[in-house]
């Protein structure tokens, strides 16, 4: 290639995430009385400025907005993203830290690191025992991730397999089949930390 030749740039859309931290009921609450959930993964807008800011507040849940951050789509994960388009519940990934130290207000909040629609990217993320959630993806988004899925991916060709009746049904990750759109942790608004697979480093 010709290094004067632009580089195309890969395709990405601006994201921002919502965390929400929510106080915890019934008995749990004796050992924990507060919980971060991630709540939503919304279209960035330019008046939400770079910088996290409280949204709301009250004696029982706060919600904290982080805007700018950017998913993009990458060839060599194609396969990642046809998982996820072809799922009944199609949705977005979010690795999530708490603060080591209070940066913002005065005590450590729940940080999203990273934001990603590939299963693989998910995947390797639990392996590597991060916190990890997922939301449904509005059908624009989902469109989108088909459309370079479809483009980018082409399918391995199957192996014969001897029979293995006597296995219980699993997912890819080795656990109990099941479908759900029910969040981990409760709460409304989030899924918990589903099906998935790592991380392309930064803000996804």
């Amino acid at each position: 290639m010709n290094p004067n030749e632009a580089v195309a740039p890969r395709p990405a859309i601006d994201v921002a995430v919502v965390m929400r931290r929510e106080r915890v009921q019934g008995a749990m609450s004796r050992w924990q009385t507060w919980r971060w959930v991630l709540a939503d993964v919304v279209m960035h807008e330019p008046g939400f400025g770079d910088q996290p800011r409280r949204l709301y507040q009250d004696e029982n849940e706060e919600r904290w907005l982080h805007p700018a951050m950017t998913v993009e789509l990458f060839k060599d994960d194609a396969e990642g993203y046809m998982l996820n388009a072809t799922t009944p519940a199609p949705c977005w990934f979010v690795l999530w830290r708490m603060e080591e130290a209070a940066t913002l207000v005065e005590e450590p909040i729940a940080r999203p690191l990273t934001v990603s629609l590939s299963y693989h990217d998910a995947g390797r993320w639990l392996d590597a025992q991060e916190t990890v959630e997922q939301v449904p993806a509005p059908q624009d988004v989902i469109d989108w991730m088909r459309g370079f899925a479809e483009q980018h991916y082409t399918a391995e060709p199957k192996r014969r397999q001897r029979p293995q009746s006597f296995r219980g049904l699993q997912d890819r990750f080795g656990n109990p089949a099941r479908i759900s759109t029910e969040k981990k942790f409760g709460g409304g608004g989030g899924g918990g930390a589903g099906p998935a697979e790592g991380a392309k480093g930064g803000a996804a």
